[in-house]
């Protein structure tokens, strides 16, 4: 595997593991009673983290997809996806986040996470 694929690859499992992570903050705190966001603590750290490895990623998934053609990967797919964790790292920490939508948001997001990690 070369050092690209391998760097796709851990790229992409930190992103799992922090699309885990948003969606357990936005369900067993931000929706609990009384819960009180701490904007520098916690919001900022984990909305950088998430949009520096995400802007890394991004291009290689893109290059990956496109040289590769792997099974129901596409580059929009990536684009879309990389949009959408960059928000949903936000709305994970906001109240008046819908529920259904985030659910499905991050839904999404490991399909296509999980899908590009398969076929690597």
């Amino acid at each position: 595997m070369s050092t690209e694929k391998q760097r796709l690859m851990e790229l992409t499992r930190k992103l799992r593991s922090l699309n885990a992570k948003a969606y357990r903050q936005f369900d067993e705190n931000t929706m609990r009673e009384g819960y009180e966001v701490d904007f520098y603590g916690e919001v900022k750290p984990f909305v950088d983290e998430v949009q520096i490895l995400a802007d890394e990623w991004k291009p290689l998934a893109v290059k990956w997809a496109i040289e590769e053609k792997p099974k129901y990967v596409y580059p929009i797919q990536i684009n879309d996806t990389y949009e959408n964790m960059t928000i949903s790292a936000v709305q994970a920490f906001q109240k008046d986040t819908k529920r259904k939508r985030f659910t499905s948001m991050t839904k999404s997001i490991e399909y296509i996470l999980e899908s590009i990690e398969d076929q690597l």
